[in-house]
């Protein structure tokens, strides 16, 4: 089962790109009331204990979706833009981005 497939599961109301887009799946999450546009595609492992997800700053995704082991890990993209424009940065560690930005959410495998 792919990425997608697995994070989908947590999601009521699922919509899909129309056409080739920087999102990948549409959707309220459990338990929440609110529609988002989730970027949900994998990460690229580089060795067994680092690993990259690229993004752009013209995406059409409301929410980026890292899938940890034990975890899903969702960040908000316009606060991510925003930090990331202020520190003026290229490289970010997920859990250092965790302790910086606010809306966060983590939901349990």
């Amino acid at each position: 089962m792919n990425i997608l497939e697995r994070f989908k599961k947590h999601l009521n109301s699922i919509e899909y790109p129309e056409k080739k887009s920087s999102w990948n799946i549409a959707g309220i999450l459990k338990d929440k009331n609110s529609f988002h546009k989730f970027d949900v595609r994998g990460v690229k492992k580089i060795s067994e204990n680092k690993a990259y997800k690229t993004g752009h700053l013209n995406t059409e995704a409301d929410k980026m979706v890292f899938e940890l082991q034990d975890k899903w890990v969702i960040l908000d993209i316009e606060e991510l833009h925003k930090y990331i424009k202020e520190n003026k940065l290229k490289d970010m560690n997920l859990q250092s981005l965790l302790s910086k930005l606010e809306w966060n959410i983590i939901l349990p495998k």
